[in-house]
């Protein structure tokens, strides 16, 4: 893994760490497009009582508002947990062409359950599917979980 994935990566942790502190489920993403950064998301769907306010999401939103609309289909998506089915179909919407994450999330990944929308090919209009890799700093992410965890209790 090179040191600029490990370098985004700590963004997206550090901004996981943030939500974590808001009281939402500690999930941060970063699009990143050449060397920079066009997007940053938090996880605030808890606070907000938006579902939709999920990190991927907003970075998302983030990086369009900049004006970077036409550069995600040329960017790298790092966040720190596998993006849900929801956040998996904005990822084909917009055809990133790469997802960085930490760990997986059970049920509802886009890509590690029943419901592959990162990996299936069976919708033509999304084109290419995204090159996924993860486990990137997975014990920093999973660190973060167990906090979310401990906290709910």
């Amino acid at each position: 893994m090179s040191d600029s994935h490990t370098n985004f990566m700590k963004m997206a942790v550090a901004l996981g760490k943030e939500a974590l502190a808001n009281g939402n489920p500690p999930v941060g993403a970063v699009i990143v497009y050449g060397d920079e950064v066009i997007g940053k998301g938090i996880e605030s769907g808890k606070t907000t009582r938006d579902i939709t306010n999920h990190a991927e999401i907003e970075a998302v939103r983030d990086a369009i508002q900049q004006g970077h609309a036409d550069k995600l289909s040329q960017s790298i998506l790092y966040t720190t947990h596998e993006p849900c089915i929801m956040c998996s179909y904005l990822i084909r919407h917009h055809r990133l062409p790469q997802v960085i994450y930490g760990v997986s999330v059970k049920d509802v990944g886009g890509y590690s359950s029943e419901f592959k929308i990162l990996s299936t090919e069976n919708i033509p209009k999304w084109g290419k599917k995204p090159e996924v890799t993860r486990g990137v700093l997975e014990e920093e992410c999973q660190h973060l979980s167990r906090q979310f965890e401990r906290q709910q209790k």
